[in-house]
């Protein structure tokens, strides 16, 4: 019998199956295939008095799969795991083992960090046993946000109508709703700038007031503003001049936190859409007779390099570029990196963007060309820059000018698509110079407010705080916008980046979270726990004592919370019900806000809320033939005028306007009988 191969992703088994050979098959659990159970107290699917005892279930989607999986496993003479190398492929394997009833001692886990050939030949022949503190640590995490989502959940919708709150994603949300809050209580102060222009050999350039009397200008009126004008008439001296060669580094290598910044910023795509991306070129691309992954796993916050890479990289700066583009490896993480594996690379240099490009769709090809610029960039020399920093004086008024010229662009060369040098020449000076402006005016400012939250720039302050982990932003970000807690819209029609607005549902939830849970939604409880959750996966902390000294803070301000935070009725428009005479009310629904009935579910009648820009249906005095109701003149959702029942949608008469009949309206989906 063959021996039996498990991976996460359909498209990543077949790639790994034409690396092993006939005596593998390579079948996919498609993701996990256990949650959970909803049920017990409260429906956690957790025993908290059994010291946090979970309870397993098959996902209803995943039973013919498992059911596939058994069968294949008691044929095979050995199976190995091989999900992701991660807490959370670690976790999928131990709940592959338990369900096919595999050993847990034996040697069938096998990590492999790319998938190409060599490396996974490799992981087959050293296969480990299932790391329980790795799995131990996603389980805390698991348990922690059900405990936090649903109990939190079921208390704000019952209070507040909320539909959800997270471990991660309500502070993600209070980042925002903050930020927010610091934009509208911000008071513009004035200020002014004095600039200068001279023109020198046939050269023009500027010169800004830095310091009056030695000390940094502040000029805050325009009274100020005309006193230092006329104070700095008549000729300036040129009172420092510096020059030196300014050195600026390489970026390290893309990691999942910046790579979803750059993708924002440099490509335009979301989180989600960049993750997607970074998931078909690890798992797989058909490269014309073979498939084969292109770029190393891009759940990593690691900037450590393999040195196989390094000594490639190093040999393919110095063929394409020369020994002086060579530059030093370096590592930069931060306290919070688990550096489980390398940073986000290409698998082979010799995949270069351009060759590959006809097998890729658009977006693969642009984002596969940021991760092998910026891996190579890495490890080339600095760019070196002729710098001038001049220092115009008159009057105990310092103005500063500074000129900059490219002299080595060093790893410019290998990423001038994303980061560019511009030449700022000045003419050559003397100290001792005396030089005329050839104008001086004062220009007129005011501070501005801190800037809004764009995805690159929450995910940033995310990864900076260390709140969640940067695997788990693209989804953070879409469930605070799935909720109606924020949209993601141009702060200005002359805006090119979208940036997140709380909403007041957001604002709502965010300020209820914020009076009865502060211990608990906050920034650096939420990283702390981050942390524990690191200790759990070394070995160094008690799952369950971790879980039991959160649940012991979190449980009393459940209970506090359902004794004394008010409840939130439904606002009423001040009509009656139609069908039953109860009051109407506005309720917040799936699609958005509606008017329902009061007295649901005994009553269940709903209509939408009219938009008031909408053009209403005008009468026409027509009858309908087939009900006797009016023919009222609508238009379309495409701009079309057509005549309808005004008992729609009991009677779905339509004629158009010249009176003759259309097929009757029916709703998208809906049967021919409906």
């Amino acid at each position: 019998m063959k021996n039996l191969v498990i991976v996460e992703s359909p498209s990543k088994s077949k790639t790994i199956e034409k690396y092993l050979g006939s005596d593998y098959e390579v079948v996919s659990s498609k993701g996990h295939i256990r949650d959970l159970a909803i049920k017990g107290k409260d429906g956690l699917g957790v025993d908290i008095s059994d010291n946090f005892k979970p309870t397993y279930t098959v996902s209803d989607d995943k039973k013919e799969t498992v059911k596939e999986l058994k069968a294949k496993a008691k044929k095979a003479d050995h199976v190995y795991l091989a999900t992701d190398p991660d807490r959370e492929g670690e976790a999928i394997s131990w709940h592959l083992a338990s369900e096919l009833n595999l050993d847990t001692d034996q040697n069938n886990r096998v990590v492999f960090n790319e998938i190409t050939r060599d490396a996974v030949l490799h992981a087959f022949e050293h296969p480990r046993k299932i790391d329980m503190d790795l799995v131990h640590s996603q389980e805390t995490r698991r348990i922690l946000d059900r405990i936090i989502g649903f109990k939190l959940s079921k208390l704000l919708k019952s209070k507040i109508r909320s539909k959800s709150a997270g471990r991660v994603q309500s502070v993600a949300l209070k980042l925002i709703v903050e930020r927010e809050k610091q934009i509208k209580a911000f008071v513009p102060v004035e200020y002014w700038t004095l600039d200068a222009k001279f023109k020198e050999q046939q050269k023009e350039f500027s010169a800004s007031l830095a310091k009056i009397n030695g000390k940094k200008a502040e000029i805050h009126t325009r009274e100020e503003a005309d006193q230092a004008l006329a104070a700095c008439q008549g000729e300036f001296t040129v009172t420092s001049l510096k020059k030196q060669v300014r050195r600026k580094e390489a970026k390290p290598p893309l990691i999942t936190s910046t790579l979803q910044q750059e993708a924002s910023t440099k490509l335009g795509f979301s989180a989600k859409r960049t993750m997607q991306i970074a998931q078909r070129l690890y798992e797989g691309v058909e490269l014309g007779d073979h498939s084969e992954g292109l770029i190393t796993y891009m759940r990593t916050d690691s900037t450590r390099l393999s040195n196989l890479f390094i000594e490639a990289a190093h040999d393919y700066i110095v063929q394409q570029f020369g020994k002086e583009y060579l530059g030093k490896y370096k590592v930069k993480n931060d306290d919070n990196s688990q550096d489980a594996h390398e940073a986000i690379r290409p698998t082979s240099l010799d995949h270069s963007p351009e060759q590959v490009k006809k097998y890729l769709t658009a977006d693969q090809y642009k984002l596969y060309k940021l991760i092998y610029a910026r891996a190579v960039a890495s490890l080339m020399a600095p760019s070196k820059s002729n710098t001038v920093s001049v220092v115009l004086s008159v009057n105990g008024y310092d103005f500063n000018a500074s000129g900059t010229q490219l002299a080595f662009d060093g790893y410019l060369k290998m990423v001038s698509e994303y980061e560019t040098s511009k030449d700022v020449v000045l003419p050559e000076l003397s100290e001792g110079q005396q030089c005329t402006p050839l104008s001086l005016q004062g220009n007129q400012h005011f501070t501005e407010p801190p800037l809004r939250y764009s995805e690159a720039r929450l995910i940033k302050e995310m990864e900076e705080q260390g709140i969640g982990r940067p695997s788990t932003y693209s989804m953070i970000i879409d469930t605070i916008q799935q909720r109606g807690y924020v949209t993601l819209d141009k702060a200005t029609e002359s805006s090119k980046t979208k940036v997140f607005f709380p909403t007041e549902q957001g604002v709502l939830t965010c300020e209820k979270l914020d009076e009865y849970f502060s211990q608990i939604i906050n920034v650096k409880y939420t990283a702390n726990m981050e942390n524990e959750l690191d200790e759990i996966a070394e070995g160094d902390l008690d799952h369950v004592k971790a879980l039991r000294e959160f649940y012991d803070q979190f449980e009393p301000l459940v209970d506090n919370a359902y004794q004394n935070m008010e409840k939130m009725e439904p606002e009423k428009i001040g009509e009656q019900c139609p069908e039953c005479g109860g009051e109407l009310v506005i309720r917040q629904g799936r699609f958005g806000k509606f008017i329902s009935c009061l007295n649901y579910p005994e009553c269940k009648y709903t209509r939408k809320i009219e938009d008031p820009a909408k053009e209403k249906p005008e009468p026409t005095g027509k009858i309908c033939p087939e009900c006797g109701g009016e023919l009222l003149k609508r238009k379309s959702r495409y701009g079309n005028y057509f005549l309808g029942c005004s008992n729609f949608p009991k009677c779905r008469h339509i004629e158009n306007i010249e009176g003759e009949k259309r097929p009757a309206y029916r709703r998208r989906g809906a049967k021919k009988d409906d």
